[in-house]
């Protein structure tokens, strides 16, 4: 993002508050912070500074350029073009969400550090309760379709990542709950069902038997009325 100002200089301990202090200082209406807790769950706040509100996510499925060698490739500082699908404009606590990328994400008008032109779409896609983001470059069939806009492809950049929205304060980092959702789990409280699960043997199989059973019942042919011509 070319409008972004970055600070590593966050100690883990520190409250939260802080961060508030450090955007005044960068002169920033808007932050994005990366929480890290036991070197394996990542937590996404982002938030409207001084004011609010502020969201916080847990960050799935992560999925970087390298790991997967995808081929697109966008140019440093150019305009992304924002993509929500209609869900965002549908649910209540989407549009506050859709509002507020849109700040953060979206590139201001006449910034001089972006590109005058865009090469790439960021995608939001809401799906099982989830955030789901895609990066795409957008480039011409052509050479000679560059001004074509029917004649352009979508190449995927990345990364890709899964957004669970687990609550939305009022404030910046502070302030009353406005949504909490009632099916976020926190990983730990999967780990801990996750070895309830396989200490007691007696769960597991019938764990086992109800999938068998769905699966014949996917797998079960309609009745056909020719079968019983002959009979």
């Amino acid at each position: 993002m070319p409008h972004h100002k970055s600070e590593p200089k966050f100690e883990k301990r520190s409250n939260f508050n802080e961060i508030n202090e450090i955007c005044e200082l960068k002169n920033c209406n808007n932050v994005v912070f990366f929480e890290a807790r036991k070197r394996e769950d990542l937590y996404l706040w982002v938030g409207r500074v001084p004011s609010g509100p502020t969201f916080k996510f847990q960050v799935l499925n992560i999925h970087t350029t390298q790991e997967v060698r995808l081929a697109g490739n966008c140019l440093l500082g150019s305009r992304p073009i924002l993509y929500f699908d209609k869900s965002f404009n549908e649910v209540s606590y989407l549009k506050l969400v859709k509002g507020l990328f849109t700040q953060v994400f979206g590139t201001p008008r006449n910034h001089p550090k972006s590109k005058p032109f865009h090469d790439h779409i960021m995608c939001f896609y809401w799906l099982d309760k989830k955030i789901w983001f895609r990066h795409y470059q957008i480039s011409p069939e052509t050479p000679d379709d560059s001004n074509k806009p029917e004649k352009q492809v979508l190449t995927e950049i990345g990364p890709r990542f899964v957004l669970d929205p687990i609550r939305i304060l009022g404030g910046s980092f502070n302030g009353q709950t406005l949504f909490l959702n009632p099916h976020y789990m926190s990983p730990t409280a999967l780990r801990v069902q996750a070895r309830k699960l396989l200490k007691n043997p007696y769960v597991k199989k019938l764990n086992e038997k109800a999938e068998r059973e769905e699966r014949k019942k996917a797998n079960q042919l309609p009745e056909d009325p020719i079968d019983d011509t002959f009979e």
